[in-house]
Formats: C-alpha cells, structure tokens, sequence
C-alpha cells in the first residue's frame, strides 16, 4: 500500500499540513452541518446538484454537491480514498495543482451528469451528492503517474485483491460505463456519468499538464526540495555489502545529481523503493552523505 513507501512516512523534519488532509477536515465538517444544521428540503433543492436546479442558474451546485453526502458510510469510503491516493498526488503535483485536479474534476464529473440527467431524465433524473467524481480524478491521476504500483484492494471490503494501479483505473472505466448503458440495473443510485467525468479530468489533467514527461520531477525541481528527497528515500535504506560506485566528491553536485540520482529517483516513483538494485542505493547513500557534509 502506498503508506509502505520510504519517503510517504518522512516528514521531513517537521510536521506539514497538506491539502488532501485539509480537505478530509472540510468534508466531516460539511457533512456534520448538512446532517444537523441544513434542512433536507434546502440541502436538496439549493446544494445537491440536479438538472432542475442548474436550469434555475443555481450553478453553484456544481462546487456545492461535492461537499455533501448521502451517509456516513458515504462519507467514509470517500474520506479514506482520498486519502491513500491523494496524499502521493498532491506529494508530486504540488498543493496547487493538486486543488485544481481535485475540483475540476468534480466540477466536470458534475456537467457529465447533467448532460446525461438531460439525455435521460427518467434514469438520470434526481440530485447528486458526494466527493466521488474529484476522488475519482485524484484516484486516475494516481494511476497516470504510477502505473505500475502495485495496490491491495478489498473486494466486499474483506476479500484482498492485489492489482496494479493502471488495472484499477482500467476497473473503474469499465465500472463507470456498465453504470450508464444499464441504469437502475448496475449499481443504482450511484453517479455514474459523475464519476466517468472525474476519471477523463484526471486522466487529462496529468496528460495535458505534461506530468507525464516530468512525472515525478517538479515538486523537486529546485536544489533544496532534490535534497530533501535524497534524504527521505535514503534514510532508511539497509546497509548492504560495499558496492562498487563513483565517489560524488570527485564531480560536482548538480552533476552527480544529475547523472546518477535522477535516474534512480524517477525508478523510486514508478516502481518503488524495493526495485532498486544495491548499487542504487549505495548511490543514493553516498549522495546523502556528501549533502550531510555541506
């Protein structure tokens, strides 16, 4: 799971607030004055998202319904999803970024099902609430990056099922287009046109944003941030028999960062730590030490 990686459980020193929490904090919260402080009638008829309110122009909805839930087990699903996977989205794409994936995709995931409420109103017709189609654009932007990371899933919740995270986002396409062509027959009562919408956001997001030529790189473009990682995935790296690897003091910094340890960092992001050979992490090691040494 993604909390077994080395440099998910570094914090660098100091605790630091990050977005995906904040944004957990904000959906209890919302969910605690939709339960006891709103009336059903105004939450549903003014907040929920419906083709009925958006042709009446309450197009605040569309940022609205994500803030709102049908349940606690609606709550909770979402919360704890966001969290595994947005925790490492918002690690590579930086707090801002990560903002704009998440609500994009949950504005666009709301448009998607007002187009398909308009389409077919007997099927699609009633109010939307939920986080789901942000979560699923967060949850593809995850799979864009780290393909080949793999996740345990729990099917009921209790069978576990390893699968790698570009299978699940394969999953979730297939999932989302079963609940549009058979409404009412596949998973009713859930917005799947919503969540279909959120996936192609994520999934255009980190494409067009060019994310997936940088990957992994520019939360640490600068030389503090690199220093930073170095440090993090280095920590606790075992100590292994000697290996045979070129001294960082006989060539500068920046390029010794360059040629030996960028290459090994994009391997950390695809594949994890446990991929590296032992003359990766002797690089890494011997790249910790020299910055110990400044």
């Amino acid at each position: 799971m993604l909390e077994d990686r080395d440099y998910m459980r570094q914090s660098y020193g100091r605790l630091r607030w990050s977005a995906t929490l904040t944004l957990v904090i904000v959906l209890v919260i919302a969910f605690l004055i939709q339960r006891f402080a709103l009336s059903p009638f105004f939450t549903g008829e003014k907040l929920a998202l419906s083709l009925d309110g958006i042709k009446q122009g309450f197009v605040w909805q569309l940022l609205t319904f994500q803030f709102l839930h049908g349940g606690w087990i609606h709550l909770l699903v979402n919360c704890w999803t966001l969290y595994m996977f947005g925790r490492e989205v918002e690690w590579t794409l930086g707090k801002a970024k990560f903002l704009a994936l998440y609500f994009s995709s949950g504005i666009i995931g709301g448009l998607f099902q007002v187009l398909v409420s308009f389409l077919w109103p007997h099927y699609f017709g009633g109010a939307v609430v939920g986080a789901s189609a942000g979560i699923f654009g967060v949850v593809a932007a995850f799979a864009m990056l780290f393909p080949e990371q793999m996740l345990t899933m729990f099917l009921f919740f209790v069978i576990p099922i390893n699968m790698k995270a570009k299978v699940l986002l394969f999953i979730s396409l297939g999932i989302t287009a079963l609940g549009i062509s058979f409404p009412g027959s596949f998973g009713a009562n859930i917005a799947h046109a919503a969540h279909l919408g959120g996936i192609l956001t994520g999934m255009a997001f980190i494409r067009l944003g060019g994310e997936l030529r940088r990957t992994f790189w520019e939360p640490f473009a600068s030389r503090k941030r690199k220093r930073e990682l170095i440090k993090a995935v280095s920590i606790k790296i075992p100590q292994w028999p000697r290996a045979k690897v070129d001294k960082p003091a006989d060539v500068p910094e920046e390029e010794f960062i360059s040629r030996e340890v960028d290459p090994i960092l994009d391997k950390i992001s695809q594949h994890g730590i446990q991929s590296l050979t032992e003359r990766e992490r002797k690089i890494l090691e011997a790249a910790r030490n020299k910055m110990a040494k400044r």
